[in-house]
This record gives C-alpha cells, structure tokens and sequence, in this order.
C-alpha cells in the first residue's frame, strides 16, 4: 500500500492509501521521494480544467527506481530518476522529427494490461492516473518513456522541480526560444517556471533580462537567478518601461502566468521581429493575437508546451548544470513539506507570495 493525494471531488486533495499494479512489460515502479506542487495541479483541483475522477495528480517527482517490467531497458532498480509528463512513444510523427513534447501517443504509453494501475486499498475501486503520473503518492507506476535516470549524487528534492518547472522554463530559453547569447529577454511572471526561465536565460548569456511580476518578492528573487532588470507588472507605464530597458522592445518574451493580460503584456513589449511564448495555462476561452502592424513587423507568436523539451537528454544536461554551479534550483524552493500539508502548500500557491513547495517523502 501507498499514502497518496486523491482529488476526489474538485476544491481539494484527501489523503489515503492506494495499491499500484505489478509493472507491465514496459512499466516502471519508482519509490517517490519528492513532489514539486504546481500550477497546474491547481487548475485540475480548482476545476478550471476537467479531468476525470477520483484521481492522484502530481507530475514533478524524483523518486528511486524499485522494480522494472520485463521489456524495460532504459532504467534499472535503485536508479535516481526524475519523471516527466510528456511521456513519448518514439515512433510518431512528432518523436521521428524532434518534437517529442507534441507526442500524443497514449494508446503506446500503458502496458497491454488494461487492468487498473491503481485501485484504493479501502475498496478495491479504480483511482485515475493524472497526466501519465500521479505523483502526489509515495510510489509511482509509470511508463518508461516517462522518466530519466540522474547523477545518484543529485539531491533529489532539487532533482524533482527539474521535472516540470525547470523544464518548461529552460526548455522554453534553450529549445523553444533558442536565445543567442546577448539579445534580450522579458519574462513575465516569477513562479517556479518564470524563475527558471529567467536562470536559463542568464546561462545562455542574453544581454538583458527583464523579470516582470507584480509582487517585489517574486522580483527580488529573479534578480538573485539573474534578471538585470525588474518591471512592476502592474505599474501603469509597465510598457513604457521595458520599452525603455530594452531600447525599443525585447527579443522574446516569455508568458509564464497563464493570465491573458501577461499574454497580451508580451506581444506588446516585442521589438519588429520579436516572438512572444506562451507557457502558462490560460482559461480555456483565452485567445492570444497578433495586430496587423504586429505581423507587418514580422513579430511572432507560439506556445512551447513543457519548454518543447527533449526531456531525456535535457533533463540529465540540467542535472549536469546544478551540479555545476550554473543552475540555481535552491532559490527556486521556498519550502519542504510531508503530504499531509499539502492543501496548506497549494493555498500559499494561491497567494502568489513564494516560489515552489515540494513534497518530502520519508
């Protein structure tokens, strides 16, 4: 038995224990050992996106792998690893052209076995599985393609923010942007995907990087993971401002809240040529547009799910950059928590005041 988070109902999380399966041939079962909390696990709680339930969210883990399935050949028992949510298939479209984070091959993700991967121990009923992973649970039970094995020497705590925020965030600078060394990055929104981004951005060597967020705690923080400038979101002249920063408008801009006024924050800062990316999931009537004058300027607009991540090459360079001393991930958690603070974590989520809580397994 495991002690999970169950999102039984939308408005919040009940603790209680769960049975996983025996992996199927190209199932991983993974001992997790830290859980970051994200925004996105909200918008599944809060009901702002539907999901089917009862069901165990989480998506931002490092655990230990404890068993393998027969066909596994990629990780091995007592690996370090880090999951991911864009688990791949390998032979689609989007895998065959490098564009793995598009994958949407889930009839390839699940064993053979059709059987329930996770059931309560109280009553023997199905529990679903959120996002390929259900990490809210002191054991996972995912496909192969959905996790990497790390530097055992990585504090997995760190190691499991990789996992999503840091991802997303780097992924977007390192992949999705390709940002050249000196040309200038907006980043609007400082949570854990926003700092990331910003971190990233430093380590790419953009010229300037201009952190944008209404709170002076979140803006102090960016400038510690390397923001050269701040911008108060909410001043009225926040525009103005940038736009004086960056002598007449950014490279990239990078939308990391999921709010439409960031969204069109971002294609208002662009200089001619510029792209604006969107990474926050906005409610699902958003709609994000380019001006006549935008696209005569040649500015773009795109979105870069999870960064358009390479994730099993990706993940293990980030490992390589904290390690190293470049990539600040202790910045980036404001605190450790057990599961049953979990509620408690997500409502400080809600105030907006700190970056990332993780869940500490024992």
């Amino acid at each position: 038995m495991a002690k999970a988070a169950i999102l039984e109902k939308v408005g919040g999380l009940t603790i209680g224990e769960v049975e996983l399966a025996d992996p199927g041939p190209h199932e991983v079962l993974i001992d997790t050992k830290a859980c970051g909390l994200c925004h996105s696990d909200l918008h599944f709680i809060d009901g702002a996106y539907p999901h089917p339930l009862p069901a165990i969210p989480g998506h931002e883990a490092a655990g230990v792998v404890r068993a393998v399935g027969s066909e596994v050949n990629t990780v091995k028992p007592g690996d370090h690893v880090v999951s991911c949510l864009s688990v791949f298939c390998g032979h689609c479209e989007f895998c065959v052209t490098g564009r793995m984070a598009l994958c949407l091959g889930a009839d390839t993700r699940r064993s053979a076995d059709q059987t329930p991967r996770i059931i309560r121990s109280i009553d023997k009923t199905p529990v679903g599985q959120m996002l390929n992973l259900s990490a809210f649970c002191e054991q996972m039970l995912i496909h192969e393609n959905a996790c990497v094995a790390i530097d055992k020497d990585m504090p997995l705590d760190r190691a499991a923010i990789i996992g999503c925020a840091v991802t997303t965030g780097a992924g977007t600078i390192f992949n999705a942007c390709k940002v050249v060394p000196g040309e200038t990055v907006a980043v609007v929104g400082c949570g854990g995907v926003g700092l990331a981004a910003i971190n990233a951005a430093k380590i790419a060597g953009a010229g300037k990087v201009i952190a944008i967020d209404p709170l002076a705690e979140k803006r102090e923080l960016a400038q510690v993971l390397g923001a050269t400038h701040t911008v108060d979101a909410m001043a009225d002249n926040a525009v103005e401002e940038v736009m004086k920063i960056s002598h007449g408008g950014v490279h990239h801009a990078i939308e990391a809240v999921g709010r439409q006024a960031s969204a069109d924050l971002c294609v208002k800062i662009l200089r001619r040529g510029g792209t604006a990316t969107i990474l926050g999931m906005m409610p699902l009537d958003c709609k994000v547009g380019l001006g006549a004058m935008d696209l005569l300027s040649g500015k773009k607009l795109q979105g870069a799910i999870m960064g358009m991540n390479h994730f099993p090459v990706d993940l293990p360079r980030l490992v390589d950059f904290y390690m190293r001393g470049l990539l600040d991930l202790d910045t980036i958690i404001a605190e450790r928590i057990p599961l049953e603070k979990i509620n408690e974590g997500f409502e400080k989520m809600k105030q907006g005041t700190s970056a990332r809580s993780v869940v500490v397994f024992d």
